[in-house]
């Protein structure tokens, strides 16, 4: 994040996919900055843990006012118990449906 201007907020996820709140430059482009993001952790992932490890094609996105950092902070930190409730895929069609992002479910699996 540090070589884009951006700084990580929080980080968190379960098993099959993982939350970011980071506050970036507005010249960062979501694509380069996702692109970086999966780079560099696979290159940790595949020294330090797992050789295999790779990252899924897909990913979402979502910008919020400063004034929510507080409660997502609280969210990403309690992604195993939100999770045991609500599957990934059913919170991710409620926020893209919420923000009016049309989505082909195919892509969701």
């Amino acid at each position: 994040m540090r070589g884009l201007g951006g700084v990580a907020e929080a980080i968190g996820g379960v098993e099959d996919h993982v939350h970011l709140l980071l506050r970036l430059r507005t010249t960062v482009a979501p694509a380069d900055l996702v692109r970086e993001f999966k780079k560099a952790s696979s290159v940790w992932a595949a020294e330090h843990f797992e050789p295999a490890f790779g990252w899924q094609d897909g990913y979402a996105i979502f910008s919020t006012s400063w004034t929510h950092c507080p409660v997502l902070r609280q969210y990403i930190a309690k992604q195993e118990a939100h999770h045991r409730k609500t599957s990934f895929v059913d919170e991710l069609k409620r926020l893209l449906e919420k923000n009016g992002v049309k989505y082909d479910p195919q892509y969701l699996l």
